[in-house]
Formats: structure tokens, sequence, C-alpha cells
């Protein structure tokens, strides 16, 4: 650059180009080209030559190969580079090297990405659901547990739910208790085309499974799915769910329960309406704020988002849900019940009454015992007690081990039995789950303002 400037100063002098080539020590050819600004050091010319055994035929047929495979869609069966070398050799006669066409095949598979158009949505409009995955510690047991992602298009307020399956009961029970922690509903939900949604099609053409149909009409949505591979159509949630392994999983949450993560999601949800995402105007918490008062009413009836069924109860006083099994006092031997199958509990209903309460069991032919359910058989037949699967699984086995030994009277067993049981029932006792939705502290602000201004009036 210092050469051109000094060429160019100097021709503009009136200095001749053999002189300003001699004192600088370059060639006359460089001073020509360079002396009258026609031509610049910082540009390079685009070479135009084009190999001669590339032929149009033969890009083609490249071209052709890479769209078979794009169709196809079998990611361990399509074209190598190698292998279009070796068709075009055997079926075009290609006289050129292989390097040539793995370059040519390089730079077709290396596209200029997608381009998309930039979304913006109405406050209320619409809410973006997905499902993500995440590990955890859950009574010291490490395992994998699924998150329920939602996220408001406008605000971009999110909500996360944990649930040990991905099931329809655990996909509808996440919409009721997003609503009722949103405190509205959004006209549109954007959802993929999972299997808890779509019984068939996809997109535009996707039909929806029984539950979720029910769910929209209830609740007065748009259920709109996404076309396959374009997670760009809800890419607000997308990023939420990454969102929720790196900010609320880390470090991995040691807890007890379920309800126990939920709690610490639902705080940390919370705590992101302090965040301003980048373009929006105002934090999040504001923009929701703005954007609950579009929302559709809550209706007063509750969504029954649970799995149901009418079952027999066995001698064995047990009912069957699903793979397992699970117990109901002893004196409904022989009715017809019905059981309720929800993400994490179990309900056993008879005649409108609720009679058991199970933590619902998430392997395969498991049985799931309440100890007092036994206990009006158990003290009419004493010599069953140390036998019994129902004692076994609730009474550790240094107590029965104990029992067995230094216990001489079945009325002492029987005893310590129902001092087991009657705390069994205490543990399992039946709570009408709550959801506290949080409070807008900005509406007695607008209450107060508009109670001054019709004073004014």
């Amino acid at each position: 650059m210092n050469d051109y400037k000094e060429i160019r100063q100097r021709y503009l002098a009136g200095e001749s180009q053999r002189s300003i080539a001699k004192s600088i020590g370059i060639s006359r050819n460089t001073v020509k080209k360079y002396c009258k600004g026609d031509t610049v050091p910082w540009e390079r010319k685009t070479p135009e030559r084009q190999a001669t055994v590339v032929t149009d035929d033969v890009l083609a047929f490249i071209a052709s190969c890479l769209s078979e495979d794009e169709k196809e869609g079998l990611r361990k069966q399509q074209h190598t580079a190698r292998r279009i070398f070796d068709r075009l050799v055997a079926e075009k006669d290609f006289t050129g090297g292989e390097s040539t066409i793995r370059r040519i095949v390089s730079e077709l598979k290396n596209k200029r990405p997608k381009a998309f158009i930039p979304l913006q949505f109405d406050p209320g409009e619409a809410m973006q659901v997905d499902w993500g995955e995440a590990t955890i510690y859950l009574k010291g047991e490490k395992l994998i547990i699924n998150l329920f992602c939602a996220r408001l298009c406008y605000s971009c307020r999110p909500v996360v739910l944990a649930y040990r399956r991905q099931n329809e009961e655990s996909f509808l029970d996440a919409f009721v208790k997003t609503f009722e922690i949103l405190g509205g509903i959004t006209s549109r939900v954007i959802f993929d085309n999972g299997k808890v949604a779509v019984k068939e099609g996809f997109g535009a053409h996707a039909r929806m499974q029984e539950g979720y149909s029910a769910l929209s009409a209830h609740y007065g949505f748009e259920a709109v799915f996404c076309n396959p591979a374009e997670g760009h159509e809800k890419g607000l949630v997308e990023g939420l769910v990454g969102w929720a392994r790196r900010n609320i999983c880390v470090p991995v949450p040691h807890v007890e329960s379920i309800d126990e993560l939920n709690t610490l999601l639902l705080h940390r949800c919370l705590n992101y309406e302090k965040h301003q995402v980048r373009g929006r105007k105002n934090s999040v918490g504001i923009l929701f704020h703005e954007e609950a008062l579009y929302f559709s009413p809550l209706p007063r009836y509750i969504f029954e988002t649970a799995k149901c069924t009418s079952v027999r109860v066995s001698a064995l006083s047990t009912v069957r849900f699903r793979t397992n099994t699970y117990s109901v006092p002893v004196k409904y031997v022989g009715y017809e019940v019905s059981v309720k199958g929800y993400p994490e509990t179990i309900e056993v209903h008879y005649k409108g009454s609720l009679i058991s309460v199970h933590e619902r069991q998430m392997g395969k032919n498991q049985t799931s015992y309440h100890l007092e359910d036994y206990m009006p058989l158990l003290e009419t037949r004493p010599r069953a007690v140390f036998d019994a699967a129902p004692v076994k699984q609730n009474v550790p086995p240094e107590v029965l081990a104990e029992l067995k030994e230094n216990t001489k009277s079945q009325d002492n067993v029987i005893s310590i039995l129902q001092l087991y049981a009657e705390k069994q029932t205490i543990k399992n006792r039946i709570e009408d789950p709550v959801i506290v939705s949080p409070v807008d502290l900005h509406k007695y602000d607008e209450l107060r303002i508009g109670k001054e201004v019709k004073i004014v009036e």
C-alpha cells in the first residue's frame, strides 16, 4: 500500500514511470499498472478459468446424487465423494481426478444457511411449548426427567415443569398448570408433532389426539403444529429448553420429590422476569404484565387430565392400571371402582368417593401396597403376618425380624403393625393441590390511579 501511495503521488507530480520504477526498485509494469489509479492493489481478480473436465453434465450428475440422498433420508446410506467419483467414471466416462469431485461435492454440501423471516407476535397471541430432558437426583437416585417448557411469544415469560414420564397425562396436566400459573390463556399454542398431541399427520395436516383436542376446546385456544424438522418455527421455546438445563439444573438438583423440583423451577422462572431479552423494549416482567391483560380468562371447570378406567377389585384387594398393581381397602373386594392415572399419583374412586391414593409406579409389573388396606384382614389372620406382602413392603426387615424373635403375643404384633399403618396413613394423607399464581402488584397501582382520576373529574 505504501508503494502504491508513492507511485501515485510521484506520478501526479510529473515524474516518469521509468524514474519511479528505478528509484523504488520495482517493475515498470507494476508502476504502469498503478500510476493512473485505474487499478488498485487491494482488489483481487476472481479467476474465471473452469476445469474442462467438469462439464454441465458432470455437475448435474453430482447434484442428482445429492438430491437422491436428501429424498431417501437415510443418514447411513448416502453418496460419498468417492462413490460419486466412481459412478462418474463408470457411467459418464469421467477422466478428471477424484480431488476435483471432492472439492465440488464439498462446495455443494456446504450450502449457505437458510434465510428466515423474523416473527412478531401481539400480546396474548401465542405461546410455544416443547419437551426437553435433564438429569437430577431424586431421593438420591440419579435419573433423567422430562421438562415441559412453555414460553409466551410476546413477553418471553417462561414456565418449566418437571415430569417423570412424557405421556398424555403429563402433557395435559402441564397445560392446566401452565395456564393457572400465567393466570390466563393465549389465543394460539404452537407445538411440534409429538405423539402426545398428534394422532397422525403433521403441520397443517395434523390430527390431534382426543385428549389434546378436548383440552384446546375447553380452554379455547387454537392448536398450531410445526412442520417436521423446522425447529425455527418455535425458536423461542427451543432456546428455553437449553436455558432451563444450564441455569436451573446446574448444579444437578438433589430433591426428595418432583413437587420440590417444580417449586424450584417456578422460583427460577419468576426470577427470569427481571431479565430483558435483547431487542425487547422492557424486561420480561413488565412485558408480561402488559400481555396478561390480553389473555382469555380461565374456565371455572378445571380440565380432567387423568387417564380413567373402570376395573373390578381382585381377591387380593388390588386394582391394575397400565402394567402395575395398586391396593385398596379389603372391604371393596369384588366391587367395580374407577381408577384415575395422574402424572405422579394413582387415585381409586368408588361411587364418587376417593378410597385410595398411591404414588404412581414408573416401571412395569410393580405392586404398591398400603398396609392399612389389609389391617382388618391381618387382624383375623395373624399367622399370615410375617409372610404378607403388604407387611414386607411397608415394615423394615430388621423390625420384622425383631418381632418374629421376641414378640410372643400375636396381639402385640398386630398393635405394632397398626402403628406402622397409621404412620403410613398420615404420610399418604390426601390433600387438594393448590397452585398459587403469582400476584400482579401493578393492579393495585392501576386501581389507585384510576380512583384518583375519577375524583379529579
